[in-house]
């Protein structure tokens, strides 16, 4: 049995279809998370990858045939930090005071489709209001199209941090958020703090290591959390199995993350040899977000867009993203692929391929950012970011060579998850 979903303006129409369980995908090239090979055929029996055979096999009656011969197959795309639950426009600070969390699924929901539908089938959410949770459980039970989610609910600060969620409220309306809230100012508060995140279904952790531009507060890269605070996080995280993230641009707070053990810096926007040293030293992944940079400078130069504290942060910061990614991967450190969407536009995660070709990063190495380091990133690698025997059944396809034309990877013409076509061309 397939699930077809589909959207006709406001409306969502289910389908159930009954269809062969097995079926066969001509691979024009096939990308397998590892290399790019030639004329295959990729074996598919419910959800799962059952064989990979050389040339088109022949289908019949009781098998159906999917025929991207003149198209390049690939693992369903991963992306490792996005925020699901909204979208950056004009009017975002004034959402969480008009918006109850009903609004903000039914919103949501479409960016979830939007993600599904551009071939990112599996998303690290890194921290919302809690209605992440939800999310990830209705697209897990079928109740809507998105990509698997794994999310921190709601990302750690410290008092006045960046992620505080009572920043720049008036005093009557900023009370004393604690770990209960994800606020923390010692390390037996960070162990709460993730406890609690636990018990709200979160699955990974994220700390925010430094000021961030887009919070109301003037300070957008100093530390702000000790090494202390950071272990303690971490060993919390670990008794559950969870991956930790660390928010950082500058440099004193990732040497604070890093040597914290925190799994990886997303931003690293002035990182520095020293750091990315650190980061080789420890096995620390870097999760550039190319894609959140270049919108925060564009849209900082449009009047009114962002509160005025935050102008001056997105307009030093924005920028230097890309530079350092190219670097971070000149040096050697370990990337996965990240693109902060919810700050930039869901649906367009495909451009930070783009963005990453243009810092140095050639095609092919970009490509596993997307897959293989990603599942490694997540600890998921025995069953995601690859097409091979035994794989849970995520695999798209796009029209072209992204290893000569990587802006094909915005053209996305086929989506299966677990088994399931959500999009074909």
């Amino acid at each position: 049995m397939k699930i077809k979903w589909s959207f006709l303006g406001s409306f969502m129409l289910f389908n159930v279809v009954l269809m062969a369980q097995t079926s066969y995908i001509h691979c024009g090239q096939l990308f397998d998370g590892e290399q790019m090979t030639r004329q295959k055929t990729v074996v598919v029996y419910k959800n799962t990858i059952t064989g990979i055979e050389d040339g088109f096999t022949p289908g019949n009656d009781t098998i159906k045939v999917y025929d991207f011969k003149e198209s390049t197959v690939l693992p369903g795309l991963m992306d490792m930090h996005i925020h699901i639950e909204h979208e950056s426009n004009p009017k975002r600070y004034e959402e969480g005071f008009r918006e109850n969390e009903a609004d903000v699924a039914l919103k949501a929901s479409q960016y979830c489709e939007r993600t599904l539908m551009a071939g990112f089938t599996t998303v690290r959410d890194l921290g919302g209001t809690g209605v992440n949770v939800s999310l990830q459980k209705a697209i897990a039970r079928g109740f809507i199209p998105g990509p698997r989610i794994f999310t921190a609910e709601k990302a750690l600060a410290t008092t006045g941090g960046h992620a505080d969620p009572s920043n720049g409220l008036k005093k009557d309306l900023m009370g004393d958020p604690g770990p209960k809230e994800g606020v923390i100012n010692s390390p037996e508060e960070a162990r709460q703090a993730v406890r609690q995140r636990y018990k709200n279904g979160a699955d990974c952790i994220k700390i925010t290591a430094t000021g961030g531009v887009l919070s109301v507060a003037k300070d957008g890269q100093g530390p702000q959390f000790t090494i202390e605070e950071v272990k303690a996080v971490v060993e919390a995280a670990n008794d559950y199995g969870f991956v930790t993230a660390a928010h950082a641009h500058g440099v004193e707070g990732m040497k604070r993350a890093i040597i914290g053990g925190i799994h990886s810096i997303e931003h690293g926007t002035k990182m520095n040899e020293e750091v990315m040293d650190l980061m080789i030293k420890h096995g620390t992944y870097l999760v550039p977000t190319i894609s959140a940079g270049k919108f925060v400078e564009e849209k900082a130069k449009i009047p009114g867009f962002y509160p005025a504290v935050i102008v001056p942060k997105a307009l030093e910061i924005g920028p230097l993203i890309q530079e350092t990614c190219g670097k971070a991967y000149r040096r050697g450190v370990k990337i996965a692929f990240g693109t902060d969407a919810g700050v930039s536009r869901h649906g367009d995660n495909a451009r930070e391929f783009e963005f990453m070709v243009e810092a140095g990063i050639p095609p092919l190495d970009a490509l596993k950012m997307a897959t293989k380091h990603a599942a490694d990133l997540m600890r998921v690698s025995d069953y995601l970011g690859h097409i091979k025997k035994g794989y849970v059944a995520d695999i798209v396809a796009v029209k072209d060579d992204p290893l000569d034309n990587i802006s094909t990877m915005n053209e996305v013409v086929f989506v299966m998850k677990e088994g399931v076509v959500y999009k074909q061309n």
